[in-house]
């Protein structure tokens, strides 16, 4: 009888060991599972933040583009106005003395326009953007018009 009651303990602290290993693995698996979701969410937030970066050099590529764009188009209209300058060919020396006084006299007078402007106006915005249109216009009516070097020929 001692026999069978050995076994009989022997199977139940064998069945008990079985149980709390099973319960350690679970436990563990529990533990495993939640680090394994951890590091699925850090390299999911770095997946997010390396999208995130790629947004924004594709957005600040897209923006430079516009801005070469523009410069590009800026160029292009300097360009077509000497041109056209150039294209108008022989006139009688009062034309081009005339025309030749038409840049001063108009930037002259913007100038005069935009000091009359900032001393009678209390609008900040609109001072600023008069200054903003005559430095503009000032610039690109003189700009690159450096005197050409004269050539001789005999």
């Amino acid at each position: 009888m001692a026999d069978i009651i050995t076994l009989g303990l022997e199977a139940a602290a064998g069945g008990l060991f079985g149980l709390v290993g099973t319960t350690i693995g679970r436990v563990a698996g529990f533990f495993e599972r939640g680090q394994k979701h951890t590091q699925e969410q850090a390299r999911w937030g770095h997946e997010y933040r390396l999208h995130e970066l790629n947004m924004r050099a594709r957005s600040q590529e897209t923006e430079m583009e516009l801005a070469l764009a523009a410069q590009s188009g800026s160029w292009k209209g300097l360009e077509a106005s000497i041109k056209a300058e150039a294209s108008m060919g022989k006139a009688s020396q009062w034309v081009v003395n005339i025309l030749r006084l038409v840049r001063p006299v108009v930037t002259l007078s913007l100038w005069l326009i935009t000091m009359m402007i900032f001393l009678h106006t209390q609008n900040e915005a609109i001072v600023e953007a008069v200054v903003f249109a005559a430095s503009a216009a000032t610039l690109w009516w003189f700009g690159d018009r450096a005197p050409k070097a004269m050539i001789k020929t005999s």
